[in-house]
């Protein structure tokens, strides 16, 4: 088992799920413009998907001036330490002594998992056993769309390009998390039942992450955050694998909250370019909303 590229696979995929209340001027905007609440130069924010070609910033109006006007980049995490995130991943992604999948799965669902990860990795659960179902949820889901998305999969994501074109402009680059805090979001914030759970539908109903995906990718390509968050948002009653409401609480609103406290302090230090999941921006509990909330002017960059 190459752990090495396991863990680099997963590194790129931290930044991959952050991808409804709508916005009462959202016409189907990824860039906004933030002004107002005593700034004296506006920042931007920018809705990513994480594996998406750069190609797709050709449809963005505006966004490489608003870039250029900024002077520092603001991402949900700083991708310059992606070596350390790594190493971190290396030994948290393993699963503690003594539990294994014959503690965690019956056998029918083990047999599904084993020629899963055979037919997409070319190995079985005899290589890749140690690691935690979590850490499987995410290969595959990353495995399954470069699969199905080959034109569109490899290259440089859209977050790390931003920050890599600020270094080479001698701009700072912020992150908004840790390393540690993405790593227990998807290593750790669930027990290892529940990954077991999440883990086993996936691999018994392939077809829903594609039909997932695809809707995903539509919407996005249509720069529409209102389907995107409807989507996100909504509850069917035929969905065999629901998340809770807490469960997508943490990985979405609960972290908002948390960037909107730091995000005026940054805004106010230097124009700043805010490139974040896409996901992070709608919604009641979303960024556009929080800001507004906060005295500040955010509106879509046409």
């Amino acid at each position: 088992m190459n752990l090495k590229k396991i863990t680099s696979t997963l590194a790129v995929l931290l930044l991959f799920l952050s991808c409804g209340y709508p916005t009462s001027d959202n016409d189907k905007a990824l860039l906004w413009k933030i002004s107002g609440n005593g700034l004296e130069n506006p920042s931007w924010l920018f809705g990513t998907h994480h594996l998406v070609p750069l190609t797709f910033l050709d449809s963005i109006p505006g966004i490489q001036a608003a870039f250029e006007k900024s002077e520092q980049t603001v991402g949900e995490i700083d991708m310059g330490n992606i070596s350390q995130l790594q190493m971190e991943i290396t030994g948290r992604a393993l699963m503690p002594e003594g539990v294994t999948y014959e503690s965690l799965m019956g056998e029918v669902d083990r047999a599904k998992l084993d020629s899963t990860l055979t037919s997409l990795m070319g190995m079985g659960l005899a290589q890749f056993g140690r690691l935690k179902p979590a850490m499987l949820q995410n290969l595959i889901s990353v495995t399954l769309y470069q699969r199905h998305y080959p034109s569109l999969s490899g290259g440089l994501g859209l977050d790390q390009y931003f920050q890599e074109e600020a270094l080479k402009r001698s701009r700072p680059v912020a992150g908004l998390e840790t390393a540690d805090d993405q790593i227990r979001l998807l290593l750790e914030m669930q027990s290892l039942e529940r990954q077991a759970e999440l883990l086993a539908c996936m691999v018994n109903y392939p077809t829903l992450l594609i039909e997932e995906m695809d809707k995903l990718q539509g919407a996005y390509h249509s720069q529409d955050l209102e389907a995107l968050w409807k989507f996100y948002t909504a509850e069917d009653p035929d969905d065999p694998c629901p998340s809770s409401e807490e469960e997508k609480y943490a990985l979405n609103g609960a972290r908002n909250e948390k960037w909107l406290e730091k995000l005026p302090a940054i805004m106010s230090e230097k124009p700043s370019f805010i490139a974040v999941g896409c996901l992070h921006l709608p919604g009641e509990e979303g960024l556009i909303e929080g800001l507004r909330r906060m005295g500040y002017k955010v509106e879509p960059v046409r």
